[in-house]
């Protein structure tokens, strides 16, 4: 961009952020959780198991083909702070400075789901704030000048959600209380990382990003258990904002399942003022509906019309009053039915932007398909969970690789991207 703030130049989401304006998107999927599964010893990282780490040039081109201004893109924690003290740059540096030459912006993922494996209890290790703040630190100033744009932590509800409440990574706690500790402990590192970023780069942009749901109920009894779950949905950035006091709807929930006072007060005085709140939305998971089955608690997720995303988009902005990012979306399945939701998702982006919604750009996510999380505790090849959700198919090769092969959606979302106003109208 030839916009400048502070005396230096702005990437495209920096710039769309500062002064308006829309900004195209892609990614690549990048959970990273680095502790074997119990049953089958394998990890779940998906550049491995993608080929990314050995493809990424190629794969970069592919995203410079497609025309967008921004990617995101995540950082292997793992790599690049193998051990306390021990840094090594040199994954970091290869793809973000190809990306940089490239003329995309890297919207810069530094912690997805997963935390080096060294921080014993993961998230609950009493110093993860101040690891994750320094990793943060570290990786901002590195690209100081040419970097502005951060995602502290991909989607901290889901993460507490399996590490906390299911119990399925680090540091593995089970139930409510073991779900609220997680989130806790993963905000203050968002606290912490926020501030990090803010003391590195003034000038940059942080993308809070989290999964966004509608909780329905079947049932009209459980229309309050609904609300709760919405409010759930929430309780990551309201935590980090500061907006979790004594009149917060979930405040005595927190306090009866083991959240000290002391520990929600902190954020109140370490409240992060939300630069871009992203939301990740799929059709697939993101309509949740309430019911009673055989007298307990079940939870359906039925494929959702586009009307979730303006629906979202409202619910999020009406709450936080910040610029919003489409910072994930995607159907599965065949190549109509993705360019379905490509078309209907982005009608309902332009619908809210005509509404006066400040949405700054929209991410189709992932950019190939995915290998699904249920490799970690099976027993298969990886070709053998793809979940083709991207714009180019992931397809085994004869000597086992995984080839991507571009679908129709390419030529799209190339069009798609040539259009740098966005879907329906820029906001003032």
């Amino acid at each position: 961009m030839t916009s400048a703030f502070g005396g230096r130049r702005l990437g495209a989401m920096a710039e769309a952020a500062r002064s308006g304006g829309f900004v195209w998107l892609t990614g690549i999927e990048d959970t990273f959780i680095t502790a074997p599964h119990p049953q089958t010893g394998r990890t779940l990282d998906e550049y491995e198991l993608t080929g990314h780490y050995a493809a990424y040039r190629a794969d970069l081109a592919l995203a410079a083909e497609l025309g967008v201004g921004a990617m995101r893109y995540g950082i292997p924690w793992h790599r690049v702070n193998p051990a306390p003290g021990l840094w090594d740059f040199s994954w970091a540096d290869q793809p973000l400075e190809r990306m940089l030459e490239l003329g995309i912006d890297p919207v810069v993922d530094l912690v997805h789901y997963g935390v080096p494996s060294w921080i014993e209890q993961a998230f609950l290790n009493p110093d993860y704030d101040q690891r994750v703040a320094e990793y943060a630190e570290r990786i901002a100033e590195r690209f100081s000048g040419r970097i502005q744009s951060f995602t502290p932590l991909n989607e901290p509800r889901i993460t507490a959600w399996y590490a906390g409440k299911l119990g399925w990574w680090p540091p593995f706690r089970r139930g409510w209380r073991g779900f609220l500790s997680v989130l806790v402990g993963v905000c203050r590192g968002i606290v912490r990382t926020e501030q990090a970023l803010k003391r590195a780069v003034p000038e940059g942009v942080s993308v809070h990003v989290d999964a966004g749901d509608v909780y329905q109920a079947a049932d009209p009894l459980l229309a309050g258990e609904a609300e709760r779950r919405q409010q759930i949905g929430f309780l990551a950035l309201d935590l980090v904002s500061g907006r979790v006091d004594v009149h917060h709807p979930l405040h005595a929930w927190m306090l009866g399942n083991g959240v000290p006072a002391a520990g929600l007060e902190w954020f109140l005085e370490h409240a992060v003022a939300l630069d871009v709140v992203g939301i990740n939305l799929y059709p697939l998971f993101s309509r949740k509906i309430l019911k009673r089955v055989g007298g307990r608690l079940r939870v359906s997720m039925p494929y959702a019309t586009a009307h979730i995303v303006g629906q979202l988009i409202e619910l999020y902005h009406r709450r936080y009053g910040r610029p919003i990012l489409i910072s994930e979306t995607a159907s599965d399945g065949s190549v109509g039915r993705r360019r379905a939701w490509l078309d209907s998702s982005l009608a309902a982006v332009g619908q809210a932007r005509q509404r006066g919604v400040p949405v700054l750009g929209y991410t189709w996510w992932p950019m190939f398909a995915l290998v699904a999380w249920a490799y970690r505790q099976g027993k298969k090849p990886p070709g053998a969970y793809l979940k083709q959700m991207g714009l180019w198919d992931l397809r085994s090769s004869s000597t086992g690789e995984l080839e991507r092969v571009p679908t129709p959606l390419v030529a799209a979302y190339q069009q798609l991207a040539a259009d740098r106003s966005g879907p329906g109208v820029a906001y003032p």
